[in-house]
């Protein structure tokens, strides 16, 4: 459904539920989203078998960390660490294969060394710390990041990749790389398939719903300060075309420049329900400034999850803190994982 950005940058959030009375209209509705959604970001390739290179491994005080690289589609690969809990006796349902996490990185140029190594940044280690947890945990580069920066380039500049693929998105791109990088998972013997989740913080929170949305594989997942609506964002503009940093979705600019929107991002995390979601935000993040309005998606998409009949599988926190991960919010995530993929009680 397109919408004009003014109108509801004063009336607010679209009501997800508007009209919408039995699950057959839902299911019609959402399906309009999601051929919305790939005609804007660009369809999904069928994915290539899977072939994983291990590069080196070390051991570390309570994990093994591999380095490999796995194929994705068009004859690329993706750089990443797997980490591998010891098995202390802790994890007794392994039996049916440990549970693991898809660890996405932020809008950093190291990449997932930012968030898997001891040397990372404060507040973003929780990659490390799911697998001191007891999950396998892959954690990527995303491209334009770490080991996959483009040669003579910065960090996060999108320019070659557009000038080779002008007409798809590397948001399409990353949902790609990461439905290989779950096919990686789910091939290891040691990882229950049943138990994959998927975790991120800003560009690697909301890179984390877009799979979700579209891979039914994904039973759980964390998303820090990484939903921004249109509604009320002082800078729409930074999810279509940019010359640098990074180009998300181009074919959304000219709508932007005419006012409109062709979808809003409540309704994008939307496709993920009912699968179990915890989102956080803080009201002082200078990067997603528009607290109000992320509120408000929060709370359509918790009004979706009452309706659905699954109001416990939807958690979502706003703090007053800035665009981080705090440690109080990261206990509160991995015990949501554990919920969900540990299936503690059962």
């Amino acid at each position: 459904m397109v919408y004009v950005l003014s109108r509801i940058n004063q009336t607010g959030i679209p009501p997800l539920l508007n009209g919408i009375v039995s699950y057959e209209q839902w299911a019609e509705k959402l399906s309009g989203i999601r051929e919305t959604w790939l005609s804007y970001i660009g369809e999904l390739p069928a994915r290539v078998p899977v072939r994983v290179q291990v590069n080196c491994q070390s051991k570390e005080s309570n994990h093994t960390r591999l380095h490999i690289e796995y194929d994705t589609v068009h004859g690329d690969t993706v750089t990443a660490y797997l980490l591998i809990p010891d098995d202390n006796g802790s994890n007794c349902s392994i039996k049916a294969g440990y549970p693991a996490v898809l660890a996405l990185h932020s809008t950093h140029e190291q990449g997932k060394d930012f968030i898997a190594l001891s040397t990372g940044g404060k507040n973003r280690l929780y990659a490390l710390e799911l697998v001191e947890h007891g999950y396998v945990v892959l954690v990527p580069d995303a491209l334009t990041a770490g080991e996959r920066i483009y040669p003579s380039r910065a960090a996060f500049d999108s320019t070659p990749f557009y000038e080779q693929y002008p007409e798809w998105s590397t948001v399409a791109k990353n949902i790609t790389d990461h439905m290989q990088g779950i096919d990686v998972l789910c091939t290891l013997d040691y990882v229950n398939p049943l138990a994959v989740g998927v975790i991120g913080h800003s560009f690697g929170a909301y890179n984390a719903y877009f799979l979700a949305g579209l891979d039914q594989r994904i039973k759980a997942v964390v998303s820090s300060c990484g939903f921004s609506p249109f509604t009320g964002d002082p800078h729409p503009e930074h999810w279509g075309y940019r010359t640098y940093p990074y180009t998300h979705i181009p074919k959304v600019s000219a709508d932007l420049q005419q006012d409109r929107i062709p979808f809003e991002y409540h309704e994008i995390v939307a496709l993920c329900a009912p699968t179990p979601f915890f989102s956080y935000a803080g009201q002082d993040d200078h990067i997603f400034p528009h607290w109000q309005s992320v509120g408000e998606g929060m709370l359509e998409l918790s009004r979706l999850y009452r309706w659905l009949g699954k109001e416990d599988l939807f958690q979502s926190y706003l703090g007053t803190g800035g665009h981080d991960f705090p440690e109080e919010i990261r206990m509160l995530a991995y015990q949501f994982l554990n919920q969900w993929l540990k299936k503690e009680g059962e």
